[in-house]
């Protein structure tokens, strides 16, 4: 049960009520009242679980909840005593209820900090919630609906609609950009902007540098963890999912909905192509092509990368 001094609940609701809600089917009384979701393991009879991954399914067989969201295959092993929800996505439909319960809860009314530093240049949308200590640059544009974390620092950037950056997240920051010299590093100005889409949620400490001339861009929907570097001219699509700790360098073209792993990390100018997935820890030297899973350093085809491992436990086993 969530801590209720930090989360609302907005249970109780019906089982058929949410069986309703998930248009799936429900096996047992329909009838009882859920009052919040729980663990498997911790669930009592009033409350609602799920099942998604078989490494728990001994949780269970031995649950009390009221009722579990299972998949088909798993229909039969749910317990005498917990309704089952039927879906084909129950983690999907698990996100769904747990958000009826406990909706996102804004701090307040949208507002400006008062500890905030926003510049009188910079144009700021609707219902936008900037949190304290939190420095917005000349020029910035914040679309309607965002909500920007404490500590952050936003420059040269144009922000979409409904986007969440988390505290300590630096946006628009100059690019790593310097010419070799005999006499030393020349600094190359960075004159590009950092262009963010709509409903982006990017994490906490993430640093997204602007482009050095081209634009720095994160297509629409795309979701950043803690600590991730997008280094200056990376162009992300719609639809990603970046890890903590990713590092992308600069110039890399990212296509839709492509997947990275935690603490992997892209060389330069390269291409990633539409649906790739890049395994955590992986080091991507060369063009991945679409819907391509990689693994490994340098990263490979994610089954030539396994078969590599065999041989060389079965070398290792000799």
């Amino acid at each position: 049960m969530a801590d209720p001094r930090f989360h609302r609940n907005n249970g109780p609701f019906s089982l058929k009520d949410i069986a309703g809600q998930l248009r799936c089917e429900c096996h047992g009384a329909d009838g009882i009242m859920i009052t919040d979701v729980a663990p498997l393991d911790k669930a009592t009879p009033d409350q609602l679980s799920f099942l998604d991954n078989v490494k728990y399914l001994s949780h269970l067989k031995s649950t009390k909840a009221g009722a579990c969201i299972v998949s088909p295959a798993m229909a039969g092993n749910v317990p005498e005593g917990t309704a089952a929800l039927v879906s084909d996505k129950p983690y999907h439909a698990y996100a769904r209820i747990a958000g009826m319960f406990y909706p996102p809860q804004k701090s307040g009314d949208p507002q400006i900090h008062s500890t905030a530093v926003v510049s009188k240049t910079a144009e700021i949308g609707n219902d936008v919630m900037i949190e304290a200590n939190t420095v917005i640059g000349d020029g910035v544009v914040i679309g309607d609906g965002c909500h920007i974390g404490a500590n952050v620092t936003i420059s040269h950037s144009i922000i979409g609609r409904n986007t969440r950056i988390h505290n300590g997240a630096r946006i628009g920051q100059d690019g790593f950009g310097f010419a070799l010299d005999p006499s030393g590093f020349i600094p190359v100005p960075q004159l590009g902007r950092v262009v963010i889409g709509e409903h982006v949620n990017i994490g906490a400490n993430t640093c997204v540098d602007r482009g050095s001339g081209p634009d720095t861009v994160i297509g629409d929907g795309t979701i950043i963890d803690n600590l991730v570097q997008i280094a200056h001219n990376v162009k992300i699509g719609k639809g990603c999912i970046i890890v903590s700790q990713v590092g992308i360098s600069g110039s890399t073209q990212i296509d839709d909905y492509c997947v990275f792993g935690g603490q992997s990390g892209v060389a330069g100018h390269l291409k990633i192509g539409k649906g790739a997935q890049i395994g955590a820890q992986s080091g991507v030297t060369k063009d991945v092509p679409a819907g391509e899973k990689m693994m490994g350093f340098p990263a490979r085809p994610i089954k030539e990368f396994w078969r590599e491992m065999a041989r060389i436990k079965k070398l290792l086993s000799k």
